[in-house]
Parts: structure tokens; C-alpha cells; sequence
């Protein structure tokens, strides 16, 4: 089996799962997220574009609904003994089927949780989901529950999340002989990426982002390469993948020389993460984080061109988002914690002057002041 955690984790996660779902009086609960069902069971898909369903007892007992093409995926990569297949056919109703197999499990009438804050959960599907049940028993929205739990790292999480990191430095140091007066993007993301795989690492959850001149003011992937010029800029935002769990850095690097705007940049940047360092300790929030940047940001007359979140929990995410829920952003009540995984980024964009600067890395939250895991510092990358 392909398995990444030891039997003992996945049964020290399943106890968690059963606790808080004693406390919140569930008797099922109803796994759409992949990253739940990998979290909790270790099932490895991108089959989750389809329906699939994971029902989890209060008792911790479990049953996968899914596709006949992941039948032998999940045998493979999880712990699920019990897997059911629903058939493709035309007309088929695959939650009329889950219904049936919630029916089969005498959970008639009870009280299900339900995960439809997720992209393994369309639309299309959440209706067809609602149809099903809205007779069938007490259903509520339950979508934080694994969200919450996975927010605290095991032992175990850890070392993926430093290896994860380390493959993001790797990147870095892969991609900065290449950037330079006639760079290509091209080849800077192909170093980048390939970096990763060759250290045993993963397709991230979502693209790196790349953009170099005027487009280096974008902060989400887009297709189209360019080549670098003298004097110029580019943004990369890429994160080190390994079995999943992400450690991400973001960076604008400049060849030739620095302008006078993105010293300015820099030094504001600069000066807001370590900021939001100081701020990411045990006893306060994740809106204390983006205060602490945004009060930087303001003490540089930089508020319009700043954003309105400056960072978010990490993990293991699957497309289309390395993004897990829990993010730095105004009134946000999320306590820090030890054992978290945040990746805090100041993102300055200036559309004014076309001038982009930006800095992010991924921290470890501990008792105290937080590890940065990366071996790179926070200085200004000129080449």
C-alpha cells in the first residue's frame, strides 16, 4: 500500500474525528474534501472531480462511495476496507445511491454532517445531494470540522511540511542563475518545478506563479512566457510539494539595478513580515497578523496597494488551491497555535509606478516566536 503515515496516525486522526463528532452530536458525517479523505485515511485521488463520498460513523467505521476508476486507487493508497462503486450509466443519480448506502448503514433520521465548502463538492452535485437527504434526516453544514483538525500538525506532518520546504528552497536556488538581462520564463519555471520533482516532491495544488515586467503586478498564474530585460522584474510565488503537504515563498527579484520605488517596496515589505513574525504567536489571532501588516503597510502610505488578506494555513491541498481555509485577514478570530503551518506574504503591488515587490515565506508556530523554514533570508534578490 502506498501509504505515508504509519497506521498509528491514521488512527490517532480518526480517534480526533470521533471526539468532535461526539461533541457536535453527529452521528455521520459526510467527507467530500480530498484533502479530508486523504487526511484521514491517506486516499490518494484527482478523482474527486467526480462524485465520490466518504460517510464516517460516529464509531469511526467508514465507507467509500466512488467511481469504478478509483476502486484500486483507493485500495492502494488508503485504509478503507469497505469501498462501494457507483456506476456511470446514463441518467444516473449517484447521491440517490448514497442515500441508499446511508439507508443500508441505519442512519435513517440521524443527525449527518455534511462538507459542501468544498471543491469536491460542485454545485451541480450539492443539489442533487439536497434533493436526497432533505427527507432523509437532520442535515448541517459541517465543512470546518477536518478543516479544524487538520489546522494542528502531528510530529509527522512536520517533517513533510520541513521536507516540502526544503524543495521550495531548492526551487529558489534552481531558478535564480537563470534570471538574468535575456531569461526566460520558461526555463525559470521548468527549474523551478523540476527542481521539486527531482527531490522526490509533488505537483502543487495549484500553479506557480510567474510574471515578469508589467506582469510581474499579478499575483495568479497565467499562460504566456516573456523574456527578461535589463533592468527588470519578476515575481514567482511556487511552493515545495512533498507527499502533498506545501511550504510556500513568494519573492519579486530584479536584474540590474534596484529603483528607488522598489527599495522603498522592499523596505516596507520587509518590515511587515517581520511584523507579522512578532504577531504570530500563541495568545493571539490571525487578524492580529494582518493588523500588525496592515499597520506597517499604512506607515508606509501603502494601503491601496496592498491586499486585503496577507497569508493562510498550509498543508496538504489538492487542486485547485494550496490554500487551506483558516487566512490572515481583518477581525479573523482563529487562534495561533503551536504546531501550525502559515505562510504569511506581503504582496505590494503599485500600479501607479508598475513597480511590484513582494516577500513571503512559510512558518512553523511554536510555544513562542514562530521558525521560519526556510534557508533563504529576507533580502532584497538583486541579479
Amino acid at each position: 500500500m502506498a501509504l505515508h503515515f504509519e497506521r498509528a496516525e491514521f488512527d490517532a486522526r480518526r480517534d480526533r474525528l470521533v471526539i468532535e463528532m461526539s461533541e457536535r452530536k453527529l452521528d455521520a458525517l459526510l467527507l467530500f474534501a480530498q484533502e479530508s479523505m486523504y487526511w484521514l485515511t491517506g486516499y490518494d485521488t484527482f478523482g474527486f472531480c467526480f462524485f465520490q463520498c466518504l460517510a464516517v460513523k460516529a464509531d469511526g467505521s467508514m465507507v467509500l462511495l466512488t467511481r469504478s476508476a478509483d476502486l484500486r486507487q483507493a485500495r492502494s493508497t488508503s485504509i478503507i476496507d469497505n469501498i462501494m462503486v457507483w456506476n456511470d450509466r446514463h441518467g444516473v443519480n449517484p447521491a440517490a445511491e448514497l442515500r441508499n448506502l446511508l439507508n443500508d448503514l441505519d442512519l435513517l433520521g440521524m443527525r449527518i454532517g455534511v462538507e459542501y465548502d468544498t471543491h469536491g463538492l460542485t454545485a451541480k452535485n450539492g443539489k442533487l445531494l439536497d434533493e436526497q437527504l432533505q427527507t432523509f434526516g437532520k442535515i448541517e453544514d459541517a465543512s470546518d470540522l477536518i478543516a479544524r483538525l487538520r489546522l494542528l500538525k502531528s510530529p509527522a506532518e512536520i517533517e513533510k511540511v520541513k521536507r516540502a520546504a526544503a524543495l521550495a528552497d531548492d526551487a529558489l536556488d534552481a531558478a535564480l542563475p537563470l534570471i538574468k538581462q535575456g531569461g526566460d520564463e520558461a526555463a525559470i519555471l521548468a527549474a523551478m518545478q523540476g527542481a521539486v520533482f527531482q527531490g522526490g516532491g509533488d505537483y502543487p495544488a495549484n500553479e506557480f506563479v510567474i510574471g515578469s515586467g508589467a506582469d510581474a503586478l499579478l499575483c495568479r498564474y497565467k499562460a504566456g512566457r516573456r523574456k527578461l530585460v535589463k533592468n527588470d522584474q519578476i515575481t514567482l510565488e511556487w511552493a515545495g510539494v512533498y507527499h502533498h503537504y506545501h511550504a510556500a515563498m513568494m519573492q519579486t527579484v530584479l536584474t540590474g539595478r534596484a529603483t528607488k520605488r522598489h527599495q522603498e517596496l522592499f523596505d516596507a515589505a520587509k518590515a511587515a513580515l517581520i511584523a507579522c513574525e512578532k504577531a504570530m504567536v500563541p495568545g493571539n489571532t490571525f487578524g492580529d497578523v494582518f493588523d500588525a501588516h496592515a499597520k506597517v503597510m499604512e506607515a508606509h502610505d501603502l494601503t491601496r496597494h496592498r491586499l486585503n488578506a496577507c497569508g493562510y494555513s498550509l498543508g496538504a491541498r489538492f487542486s485547485p488551491s494550496w490554500m487551506d481555509p483558516q487566512m490572515f485577514y481583518a477581525g479573523s478570530p482563529e487562534p495561533i497555535a503551536p504546531d501550525m503551518t502559515l505562510f504569511a506574504h506581503m504582496i505590494i503591488m503599485d500600479s501607479d509606478s508598475g513597480t511590484a515587490m513582494c516577500l513571503g515565506r512559510t512558518y512553523l508556530t511554536t510555544d513562542s516566536a514562530p521558525a521560519m523554514l526556510s534557508r533563504h533570508g529576507l533580502d532584497l534578490i538583486i541579479r
